[in-house]
């Protein structure tokens, strides 16, 4: 295999290794948008797995699943929107809480549902989202550079890759070019002036983290009945946490967040591919190393070299209505 077969084979594994990113890191995006800072994005997202899984192993449809992954998704999301914004408590501890439930619950469910040590039977074929050929494959086949690129790097894929890239613009779209958008900007900046407006802040921040559940949910589905073709223990494996790093590396702009889970979706492409392999002069490294490289990069540039990073100012913060 030469250089640029390599090069095609990781391409290929980073898009598909960066989708559960990109979802979760645009659910990320319009929670923390409108003030609420969601620590639980790895949370809902083993729930969605796990309830797609269980879905689509009953039904054998994978959209099927797809609807009860985003209906778990958004049911988390509601609880840390009683909790944070009805109830007006720590954003960052129900978050947490709500990892620990879907950590524990998935597991604890899947023992009692299916007795394999917490994970689901293995889905048939049918049950899972196969991948897409795209049109002109067989033309693009022989043609240099190109052609390898178009058959096994963009053609090939699922139907809930090319939705998640999909979602980038439309997300841009949704949160500068609507009203929708502008109150949910504005309410994570300032709240009492879109109060001030007559607009609810709590049903606009609602909103918002009813879509982070409905993202999250299109996450989770894809690890579950997409990428892989059963519900694993913890099969999310701190993704959700890696998401919001690209969300603070991208400083909360839709398009720089795809660029940012690309980067770490190709840093684990990278690692995987490394396994086993030696580096010349060097010779095998411990795979574990080109593991922890996504996580490393991590505290690297939450460290401050992106610069200097603000958060929405009223992010975090619970409002308090005026009398």
């Amino acid at each position: 295999m030469d250089y640029f077969d390599i090069l095609v084979s990781i391409l290929g594994s980073t898009i598909r290794l960066s989708i559960p990113l990109l979802f979760t890191a645009l659910a990320g995006l319009f929670s923390e948008r409108a003030g609420i800072f969601d620590i639980g994005l790895e949370g809902k997202m083993l729930a969605a797995a796990f309830a797609s899984a269980c879905v689509a192993y009953l039904t054998g449809n994978p959209w099927l699943g797809l609807l009860g992954g985003i209906a778990v998704s958004i049911v988390f999301s509601l609880i840390h929107g009683f909790a944070s914004i009805t109830n007006r408590g720590n954003q960052i501890v129900s978050g947490v809480a709500l990892n620990f439930v879907a950590a524990g619950l998935t597991i604890v469910l899947g023992q009692a549902w299916f007795s394999q040590g917490g994970r689901t039977p293995q889905l048939a074929g049918e049950a899972r989202f196969s991948p897409i050929t795209l049109p002109g494959v067989d033309l693009m086949r022989d043609v240099p550079v190109l052609g390898p690129l178009y058959v096994n790097v963009i053609s090939g894929n699922n139907i809930l890759t090319y939705l998640a890239f999909a979602a980038v613009p439309l997300s841009w779209w949704v949160l500068f070019r609507t009203r929708f958008g502008l109150r949910l900007r504005a309410v994570g900046e300032n709240p009492g002036a879109v109060d001030t407006a007559g607009i609810s802040v709590t049903w606009l921040r609602y909103r918002a983290v009813i879509v982070a559940g409905f993202l999250c949910g299109f996450a989770g589905a894809y690890l579950s009945i997409a990428q892989s073709a059963a519900f694993i223990k913890d099969m999310s494996a701190g993704k959700g946490y890696i998401a919001l790093a690209a969300l603070i590396f991208a400083k909360w702009k839709p398009v720089p967040v795809m660029f940012a889970c690309l980067l770490f979706g190709f840093l684990d492409a990278f690692a995987n591919f490394m396994q086993g392999k030696a580096v010349p002069g060097i010779g095998e490294v411990p795979v574990q190393i080109f593991q922890a490289m996504p996580y490393v990069l991590t505290c690297i540039l939450l460290a401050g070299f992106i610069g200097i990073a603000h958060p929405p100012k009223a992010g975090g913060v619970p409002y308090t209505k005026e009398r």
